[in-house]
């Protein structure tokens, strides 16, 4: 991405962030009686934790340690409370212009109007806290989503092949050992004949990865044709070569607009992110030419990050798409906007002959907060004819 560019898009992003939270400040502030000793609390204490994520973004570059975890954590839940605050302002805010045209509120409400607006910033903070926990706690239990397919195609020597794939697993500084863990874990108790993470393995800053060494994890994954992987937008966000550098020593084979033939049954063909032109001004291959190598009486999988054009696919005769990035919005309502962005934004569909497979991803990106979708782990058993 060019210098202009990327300056131009971080004061943008500082712009609304700036503007979201003051929102949310004004709105509570003038919740706080004018005389109380809370009031100074108020302030301090907002916007000491509103700036928590920005601080994060830097410190985690240039000074990885236990502090600047501390500070991630913090920011990164703030961005929950952040949307859901937003909402529940927005719509007190809608309630007050009905009840200006129809009055729907009773006058009872306005005996004593300040502790009312006190209440309710009480039951604000309550209701965003039950919910960002609740999200909190399903971030933190990914589901076995389990799928069969069938690929009317001749596989020499095998019957079915049992694929376990992953996606968008973020690791990082909130994705650590212990959600790692968890991962392999679960991935080693299904037998799995092949491993595939369809991008985003690793968050935008290496740093905390190998502080956390969180390579010797991924090491322990059991598979018996292999681990193998493609890159994300966040793999270029962070930098890609170093990225890729780590995973490749860490056991991992990381495609990159490359087709392989795996075990002489099936071809593996990974995609670079397509966001590789933005970040480094060279185009990705197209998928016409990956194919060129393929021979298409043999099964053809594709890992491609991002969900786009999956027409192209179809066309290309590739017989399983495995993707991600969407999260399936993470944070409820965000999934109405990637429904209508992506033709797939979440699990499977068959499109001509082309079964394609979205996943909902296993971390998260931002906030360690999932509501309205699960992170998972998708077992796929193909049989062939």
């Amino acid at each position: 991405m060019k210098t202009s560019a990327f300056i131009i898009f971080i004061v943008i992003v500082l712009v609304v962030y700036g503007l979201v939270n003051s929102y949310i400040f004004i709105r509570g502030l003038q919740a706080v009686p004018s005389g109380s000793a809370w009031k100074i609390w108020y302030i301090a204490g907002f916007w000491g934790v509103a700036f928590t994520f920005v601080l994060a973004r830097f410190m985690e570059r240039a000074y990885p340690c236990g502090f600047t975890g501390v500070v991630t954590w913090i920011g990164s839940f703030w961005l929950a409370f952040m949307l859901y605050f937003i909402l529940i302002a927005l719509f007190i805010d809608f309630a007050r212009v009905l009840n200006h045209f129809f009055h729907i509120f009773p006058q009872s409400f306005y005996a004593d109007y300040q502790k009312t607006k006190l209440i309710a910033l009480l039951s604000s903070i309550a209701i965003v806290t039950i919910v960002v926990v609740a999200g909190f706690i399903n971030a933190r239990t990914p589901m076995i989503r389990k799928l069969e397919l069938h690929v009317g195609k001749v596989v020499d020597g095998s019957k079915s092949l049992k694929i376990v794939m992953a996606s968008d697993i973020h690791l990082g500084t909130i994705i650590a050992k212990r959600k790692a863990n968890k991962l392999v874990e679960a991935i080693n108790d299904l037998h799995p004949d092949i491993v595939l993470f369809a991008g985003d393995v690793v968050d935008e800053d290496l740093a905390p990865v190998i502080k956390n060494n969180l390579g010797a994890n991924l090491m322990q994954i059991k598979s018996k044709l292999g681990v193998f992987a493609i890159t994300g937008n966040h793999e270029y966000i962070g930098g890609t070569e170093p990225a890729v550098k780590y995973l490749r020593e860490h056991g991992i084979t990381v495609l990159r607009d490359t087709s392989l033939l795996i075990n002489q049954q099936f071809y593996l063909v990974g995609r670079e992110d397509r966001d590789r032109s933005r970040f480094t001004g060279k185009s990705r291959k197209e998928l016409s030419e990956l194919m060129q190598q393929v021979d298409r009486s043999k099964p053809v999988i594709l890992l491609d990050h991002q969900p786009f054009n999956l027409e192209r696919s179809v066309e290309q005769g590739v017989d399983l798409q495995l993707s991600g990035h969407t999260h399936h919005g993470q944070l409820w309502p965000f999934n109405y906007i990637t429904t209508a962005i992506y033709q797939i934004s979440s699990g499977y569909r068959l499109i001509g002959n082309t079964h394609f497979y979205v996943s909902n991803g296993f971390g998260t990106w931002g906030p360690p907060v999932r509501l309205g979708n699960r992170p998972e782990i998708v077992q796929i058993v193909i049989t062939f004819n």
